[in-house]
């Protein structure tokens, strides 16, 4: 049997399930390669109508508030100071600029592949301070720590990091808390489970008696994940499933975690669209603070604003899509964005813009 056939029988099933069900079902995915995926090969359009896929705040540069981009850009201002970011925060917008802005006006901000490059670029300038924005989620967290760990071994002064970093079960936790969402089921993020593990969605199901699968990235993954979804729900029987065995197991990278606790605590933060939530973010420890760029530089940014009309917030927590923001493909565009989703390569915008303006089939 072919993947096209194989395709078939799955939605074939999934009709089977849902007909089963006499309530309409709220699917949130929360990672922005399964947002693009899902937007690439047209799954919505495959589900029975009572299926609803929502796009959640998945995207790691989408969820950074402009209060963070802010900081960076006044960061950028410093004498001496290198910023090195990856490619997806140049665009963003700030209150006033973006990285993208200040390179052009000649700010030395730089566009690199790895935490590890930007620690080169310590090495190879002595007298400049080299600014790491860090962004993500568990999935880039743990090589940013190890560079952090590597500049304190080698003694480079010079090196520091902004840290934005994000822990994904947080914000799950507070969209389920969310009456308007009515969340029955999660596509539990690919990438992040494979350093967390799977295990990590436990305390979701316990609590909240919701479906968590960790699904992959192909369209036959996210058909059978969002089938097994589905089972859970008519047997009334949720828990955790893992369909992408192929990278992720239950108890996760247990290097990669131990390396972001040795380096890392969990604080406080603020996501774009969703406010403060409890143990949210990442920053570095008392052991590594002389690499915070914030406790090593004085700056002050009291002026943050979203983006005027801009629906970037709530597209992100899944109370509405993108053709709702009156932005969307007219001031904000992937050549003009106006907001984050549409920036970022993963968000929830850019996917609707390049995939579902016109409709998508597989």
């Amino acid at each position: 049997m072919n993947e096209k056939q194989n395709i078939k029988k799955i939605i074939s099933i999934i009709k089977k399930e849902a007909k089963k069900l006499k309530k309409n079902i709220n699917i949130m995915e929360v990672c922005g390669t399964h947002t693009m995926a899902i937007s690439k090969f047209g799954i919505r359009s495959l589900l029975p109508e009572n299926i609803r896929l929502i796009s959640g705040p998945g995207c790691p540069v989408c969820v950074t508030p402009v209060s963070e981009i802010d900081k960076a850009i006044e960061l950028s201002e410093i004498k001496d100071v290198i910023i090195t970011t990856f490619g997806d925060m140049m665009r963003v917008p700030g209150t006033k600029s973006s990285l993208y802005q200040k390179k052009a006006e000649g700010k030395d901000i730089r566009v690199v592949y790895s935490p590890l490059d930007a620690l080169t670029i310590a090495i190879d300038n002595p007298g400049k301070n080299i600014i790491f924005i860090g962004v993500g989620f568990e999935t880039t967290a743990p090589l940013i720590a190890w560079t952090v760990k590597q500049a304190k071994k080698q003694k480079i002064k010079n090196f520091f990091v902004l840290s934005c970093f994000k822990v994904v079960i947080p914000p799950m936790k507070a969209l389920l808390q969310d009456k308007e969402l009515n969340l029955n089921g999660f596509i539990c993020p690919g990438h992040v489970s494979a350093i967390t593990g799977a295990k990590v969605y436990e305390p979701l199901v316990k609590k909240y008696k919701i479906p968590c699968v960790v699904m992959g990235f192909e369209a036959m993954d996210i058909l059978t994940g969002i089938y097994m979804i589905l089972r859970q729900i008519v047997t009334n029987k949720p828990s955790v499933e893992i369909q992408y065995k192929r990278a992720v197991r239950y108890d996760g990278n247990k290097q990669a975690q131990k390396v972001m606790k040795e380096v890392f605590k969990e604080v406080d933060s603020n996501w774009r669209g969703i406010g403060f939530i409890s143990q949210s973010g990442l920053t570095l420890n008392d052991k590594y603070d002389e690499y915070d760029a914030l406790k090593k530089f004085s700056i002050n940014v009291s002026y943050s604003k979203e983006p005027g009309g801009c629906k970037c917030g709530d597209v992100l927590k899944g109370k509405v899509i993108p053709f709702d923001c009156p932005l969307f493909g007219k001031r904000c565009t992937p050549e003009n964005p106006a907001g984050a989703c549409m920036v970022s390569s993963e968000g929830t915008c850019a996917a609707y813009y390049k995939y579902e303006r016109f409709g998508t089939k597989l």
